[in-house]
């Protein structure tokens, strides 16, 4: 699923008039009869309409024209400057006129408490103040409007975005609709992806108007939301003559007093993965501890010469869950970059030696593999400088910075999981606070090198591995209150039988 910011949404538009022929009025009936369908979905009669001048204000009055030409009590109330209307909205305001369905005009205190008396009695409200050019503070008789729905509304479907929500970052603009259900149309929007928006978006629909798909894609900036479709492209179903070797072999590498579980969950899951052969590779004393919990995995000393062998085989190496920040798990670190001919996975400790180690940080950037970092936001916050805070402000815009910055694959951990290769960039819909424990980020790291080593492109390794660890904990959270990352572990090859085969 595609998503787009405000300047992206504005030249889809002019495009559509102006090189293509589409009259705007076009687009604009079609989201009607999108709209007309949620409506009837959402309530069974007593709709109440408030339209701003601008073409979603345009959509609510075709909408409302649609309802009343099935025998629905629909009200419509208009706020803004009519001298200033769109000229798509004009043509449905002067239809509404020629219908004798009256628009109530919301100028003084009076107009207000009639539109409160309206919707608190409606069974819908149906808000198409403010669009996607939204910039401005809202203040005034606007604010009020829209607190009033917020406080006395039952249910609200909003026209492409919550009045007073800022398209491209998800800024409220000093109040903003609190939605049940907004339809976003063509595509999801950025603002949608926010930390905040589930509280003002509700659940978000995305609907086609007919906008061909030509000229989506000429003005697309790459910005995608994960669907299950992406994992049956790139993931391989099992045939019934293939064995071990054609799933390839993984690595994990990590582990240090204390740390030992993370070492363990990593490699635990890139078995349930479904890699042909997994190795833990460690030092001597973790080997030592950790090696008869490993059933269907082998274990290596990175010291031993035995090592340098099975390094040379592995299609996948990931390094990172439990490693510390020991001066030996440094030399690895650099030894590892400089010595693998495969693709390897950075997380923990691995990235957090990186950020500390400008010489390391040279190494993944002059790499010959593709490298996968895999940070959280406080990962993030030690690689790249930026406060926390910021990160979260700005997820998309700062993973995709530091990966064409550093040419790495970043996976940036969190709610809405960002993944780019500083041009593409995945957003993952799976996963919840249910997750929120330790071992989830080792965890994710074993799937990634799992999917590689069995032959995925590393981007879509990522892309893939993000979906099912989080759609792993939305399974198991259905019927508790956390999960931690052994549930997830065992709940991995049951997700893929669903996802790829049913």
């Amino acid at each position: 699923m595609r998503v787009a910011g405000a300047d992206e949404l504005r030249q889809i538009d002019r495009s559509c008039v102006e090189d293509y022929g589409i009259p705007m009025i076009v687009l604009m009936e079609n989201a009607a009869l999108k709209l007309l369908k949620h409506c009837l979905d959402m309530a069974d009669n007593d709709y109440v309409i408030v339209a701003g001048c601008g073409n979603n204000g345009g959509d609510g009055l075709a909408l409302a024209r649609h309802l009343h030409s099935i025998g629905k009590k629909v009200k419509v109330f208009f706020v803004g400057n009519i001298e200033k209307a769109s000229e798509c909205f004009n043509v449905n305001y002067n239809i509404l006129m020629k219908l004798n369905i009256k628009i109530q005009n919301v100028e003084r205190e009076e107009d207000l408490e009639k539109l409160q008396m309206s919707v608190e009695t409606a069974q819908l409200v149906i808000d198409g103040i403010f669009g996607t050019g939204l910039n401005r503070e809202v203040t005034g008789l606007f604010s009020e409007i829209i607190k009033t729905i917020n406080l006395k509304a039952s249910k609200v479907l909003c026209i492409d975005i919550p009045s007073g929500m800022k398209c491209d970052d998800g800024q409220i603009m000093n109040c903003c609709i609190k939605a049940s259900r907004t339809i976003s149309f063509e595509m999801s929007k950025l603002c949608f992806l926010t930390y905040d928006a589930q509280e003002f978006c509700g659940e978000v629909v995305v609907e086609p108007i007919g906008i061909c798909e030509e000229i989506i894609h000429k003005y697309h900036r790459g910005i995608f939301i994960t669907e299950k479709s992406i994992l049956k492209e790139h993931i391989k179903r099992r045939n019934l003559i293939s064995h071990k070797g054609d799933y390839g072999r993984a690595m994990i590498v990590g582990g240090s007093p204390g740390l030992y579980g993370a070492l363990y969950i990593a490699v635990s899951a890139a078995v349930r993965a479904g890699s042909g052969l997994v190795t833990a590779a460690s030092f001597s004393y973790v080997i030592s501890e950790v090696s008869s919990r490993f059933v269907e995995a082998m274990t290596v000393d990175v010291n031993s010469e035995r090592f340098s062998s099975v390094l040379e085989k592995s299609d996948c190496i990931g390094v990172g869950p439990g490693l510390g920040k020991s001066m030996q798990s440094k030399q690895l670190l650099e030894r590892l970059i400089k010595n693998c001919n495969c693709p390897i996975v950075i997380d923990a400790d691995g990235l957090n030696l990186i950020a500390e180690n400008d010489a390391i940080r040279k190494l993944v950037y002059k790499a010959n593999q593709k490298i996968i970092m895999t940070p959280h936001v406080g990962e993030m916050a030690r690689l790249t400088g930026y406060t926390a805070e910021y990160i979260n402000n700005n997820r998309i815009q700062v993973a995709k910075d530091y990966a064409e910055k550093e040419k790495v694959i970043l996976l940036l951990k969190g709610y809405n999981t960002v993944i780019t290769d500083g041009s593409l960039v995945y957003v993952n819909p799976t996963g919840s606070s249910a997750m929120a424990s330790g071992g989830m980020g080792d965890c994710l790291t074993g799937i990634i090198t799992s999917f590689i080593s069995q032959g995925i492109e590393p981007y879509w390794a990522a892309v893939c591995a993000a979906y099912v660890h989080g759609y792993c904990g939305d399974n198991l959270s259905d019927a508790r209150h956390s999960v931690c990352a052994s549930d997830i572990i065992e709940k991995i090859p049951f997700a893929l039988k669903e996802i790829l085969y049913i």
